[in-house]
């Protein structure tokens, strides 16, 4: 048992104007990000698993108002919530994901299940909705995870025939809640775990998957490297394996975390594609690049051993 812990949440990156996004929003959300890095870095030192403090931590992201997973997704161009998710267990690289799910109150449970329970690494639609349903896992109906503010964002996507991303500056409904949630995590017997969450983007073609559940683009966890998940335009992450290209760039150049991820988000940015990602390392070095004017954030500060809270460039707390 090394001893040594690691943790970092995000809750979205974006445009995040301060003009629609007021003082008492701003320091509810700085809040919960707090409060939830809190208690999986209590967690972490009490002896939890990596694997069950990620999916836990993203659970209660997934419960909260202000994001995009779970409850208060946003919706697709029928005014519909698909949900993707995925978590990975960095010790032998198992993972469990699911794409457009409709009906699981926690999509990150039910990827957890795919991962344990199942011979598979991604479900779809409504064959992993009834997994759910076989796991014994809460359901919900389909309309419990829509927030009026999500309806307002979608009719202004809708009117210039726009797809968005959270925090979008043309639409003000968008700056009071945010994106995409994941965590990942360091545990004190040296294991990296990762795991993602979202709704993806407003007025989405129907059947759309983004990164978060694929494996290597917007989540990935290795125990010999890293733990990444990523938030932002989904598309570009796939397109240059974004989570995947950390973890190469430790393992086959030495770059360290930092250097790695800062690499592999400018990549990204290079072909046009904006947001950011949290991962740690098998040395609980944290690494929070984001190439938008901000991203919610909280980790574990390396040394001082406080939880850091962060929206904006500066770090809030």
């Amino acid at each position: 048992m090394s001893g040594t812990i690691g943790f970092a949440l995000h809750g979205g990156a974006g445009v995040l104007d301060p003009r629609h996004f007021p003082e008492s929003r701003r320091r509810e959300c700085a809040a919960a990000l707090g409060a939830i890095a809190t208690r999986a870095v209590d967690a972490l030192r009490d002896g939890a698993a990596a694997l069950d403090v990620v999916e836990q931590a993203v659970v209660e992201l997934e419960e909260a108002p202000f994001f995009n997973a779970g409850f208060g997704s946003v919706l697709n161009a029928r005014g519909e919530v698909e949900l993707d998710a995925a978590i990975m267990d960095g010790r032998d690289r198992a993972a469990g994901a699911v794409a457009g799910v409709t009906r699981a109150r926690n999509p990150i449970r039910l990827a957890r299940a795919v991962m344990a329970r199942s011979e598979h690494v991604l479900l779809i639609g409504a064959g992993a909705d009834a997994f759910a349903a076989e796991c014994g896992l809460e359901l919900v109906d389909p309309a419990w995870f829509v927030r009026d503010e999500r309806r307002v964002q979608l009719a202004n996507a809708r009117a210039e025939g726009r797809i968005t991303l959270d925090h979008d500056e043309r639409y003000e409904a968008v700056e009071r809640v945010s994106g995409t949630v994941g965590a990942v995590a360091l545990d004190r017997d040296g294991h990296l775990a990762a795991a993602t969450s979202t709704g993806g983007m407003t007025n989405k073609r129907p059947g759309r998957v983004g990164d978060a559940p694929l494996i290597g683009c917007g989540t990935f966890a290795d125990d010999a490297s890293c733990a990444v998940s990523a938030t932002g335009h989904g598309e570009y992450y796939i397109r240059r394996v974004l989570a995947h290209d950390i973890a190469a760039r430790m393992a086959y150049r030495g770059e360290g975390l930092i250097e790695a991820a800062d690499a592999a988000l400018a990549a990204v940015g290079a072909m046009g594609g904006a947001g950011g990602l949290v991962a740690v390392d098998r040395d609980g070095q944290v690494a929070l690049p984001f190439n938008s004017p901000g991203m919610y954030r909280a980790w574990l500060e390396p040394g001082s051993g406080r939880v850091r809270v962060g929206i904006y460039r500066d770090p809030e707390a």
